[in-house]
């Protein structure tokens, strides 16, 4: 099997997994009461780093916030992982925001605004 399937089935089975886990067992109250979705998952070619980017639609310093809880509680979150996934090593977790929606958006609004001053001429 290439390295490339390898990343992508670990990728896909973490990003399955952990959302399971960020909306059913993790018990803090903004995490509990906001619903996280996992957007993107890089896995570095060794399988020992992973960045975990999230979108939630909530404000942007609750999103922070959300974050750093996720962040503060990723020992826990991998205990978890390794009693539901079989593999040698669970790589290490890093979560961030995705911004990747928001910046979209602002291209999208401007492209608006371009089309408006063109049909105003």
């Amino acid at each position: 099997m290439s390295q490339n399937r390898r990343i992508q089935k670990v990728s896909s089975l973490l990003k399955k997994e952990l959302s399971i886990l960020l909306n059913n067992d993790l018990d803090e109250r903004i995490i509990s009461d906001n619903f996280i979705s996992i957007s993107k998952i890089e896995i570095s070619p060794d399988l020992y780093y992973c960045k975990i980017y999230i979108t939630c639609a909530v404000e942007d310093e609750k999103k922070v916030k959300i974050v750093d809880n996720l962040n503060n509680s990723k020992s826990f979150i991998r205990h978890k992982l390794t009693q539901r996934i079989q593999m040698r090593r669970i790589p290490d977790l890093t979560f961030k925001v995705d911004r990747a929606l928001e910046k979209g958006l602002a291209v999208l609004k401007v492209l608006d605004q371009l089309r408006d001053q063109n049909n105003n001429l």
